[in-house]
């Protein structure tokens, strides 16, 4: 006997879905929902749809920044690597910086409140290009962690 949604009444509770007689798709669809809205994750989802239309893919982007963050290595990495494989046109030099966030809400709100106030140290130096490398030594005894960091060219 299977149960629809409905007749769950708002519970989002595994064991009571399975003692109102829930099929296993349901029962693991239920789960799935409890687990991610346990852990932050649909929260998370829910805002990143408010505030961007669609995923998007810096290697599609053609537009010169003076300065990357990104929130994880193979992040970083994938970056610095499509900036090293464009033709260099205007030399222009643009920072990239990696600051390492793990993927749950408490840290990716934590990691929020650093990268913006990082960001409005950099934005208050005088000459970046000559500050930035010690600004971000300061935040990484500040915060506890390593931030890699590499200037390409564009």
């Amino acid at each position: 006997m299977s149960r629809s949604l409905a007749s769950c009444k708002g519970s989002c509770d595994p064991a009571s879905a399975r003692a109102q007689g829930w099929d296993v798709h349901a029962d693991l669809s239920l789960t799935v929902v409890f687990s991610y809205t346990q852990n932050g994750i649909l929260h998370m989802l829910d805002r990143n749809k408010r505030i961007k239309p669609r995923p998007e893919r810096f290697q599609n982007c053609k537009d010169l920044f003076d300065l990357i963050l990104t929130c994880e290595e193979r992040v970083y990495d994938q970056v610095v690597e499509d900036l090293n494989s464009r033709e260099q046109e205007t030399c222009q030099p643009v920072h990239v910086v990696n600051v390492d966030i793990q993927d749950n809400h408490e840290e990716a709100t934590l990691g929020a409140f650093l990268i913006c106030e990082l960001c409005q140290c950099i934005q208050h130096t005088e000459d970046m290009e000559n500050e930035i490398d010690e600004l971000l030594q300061e935040f990484e005894e500040k915060s506890g962690r390593a931030f890699l960091h590499t200037v390409c060219f564009y």
